[in-house]
């Protein structure tokens, strides 16, 4: 559950000021929107959800050792989007070149990057229209592929030139021209 943390307009948070915050309370998650909303994810994650974001996460921290090719984060990642929104993907990845291209004190802290592919994972908690919604965010500001996972309908909606395309678990997932040669059956990662 995601709850919105009320804050006075004259009392919005800096950058630096909301990464300070993140640091005084490293227990919870907490992400900003596009209009300077604080948002805080309370609870922990439920087993299950936990399992199944580390499997993602595997496959695609493999895809990358194998080739190579950039940058994996997991959900206790977040990223200083163009909207000035932070947000926090359940898994990112984003290309060596762009990453190099960070400073050193950019990458010990919430760069300001967006990165090239995200994973969004539906939790037993999450309502899908939000999420679905988060993902249209993630797009407009520059991810270039996005995969929303849903161990609820058994479907991953996949995010990539302009379109939006639903895939059955059982179906092969595959990383376009984004992260090339990785090939995954939702149903074999996201195992009860």
């Amino acid at each position: 559950m995601v709850l919105p943390l009320n804050i006075p307009k004259e009392g919005k948070f800096t950058n630096d000021e909301l990464i300070a915050l993140c640091l005084a309370n490293p227990e919870l998650n907490i992400e900003r929107d596009e209009k300077g909303q604080i948002l805080i994810t309370t609870s922990p994650t439920y087993a299950l959800t936990s399992s199944f974001n580390s499997g993602l996460n595997f496959e695609i921290y493999s895809w990358n050792k194998k080739n190579k090719a950039g940058i994996v984060f997991d959900s206790n990642s977040a990223f200083f989007l163009p909207d000035n929104s932070m947000r926090g993907p359940d898994a990112a990845w984003i290309s060596r070149k762009r990453w190099d291209s960070l400073s050193d004190s950019e990458k010990k802290s919430i760069p300001h990057i967006v990165p090239d592919f995200i994973i969004e994972l539906q939790s037993e908690t999450d309502n899908i229209k939000e999420l679905k919604l988060k993902m249209t965010k993630w797009v407009k500001n520059g991810v270039k592929l996005a995969w929303l996972v849903s161990p609820q309908s058994q479907e991953t909606l996949v995010y990539f030139n302009n379109k939006t395309e639903t895939i059955p678990f059982n179906k092969t997932l595959d990383g376009k021209n984004i992260l090339v040669g990785l090939e995954l059956v939702m149903a074999e990662v996201i195992e009860e």
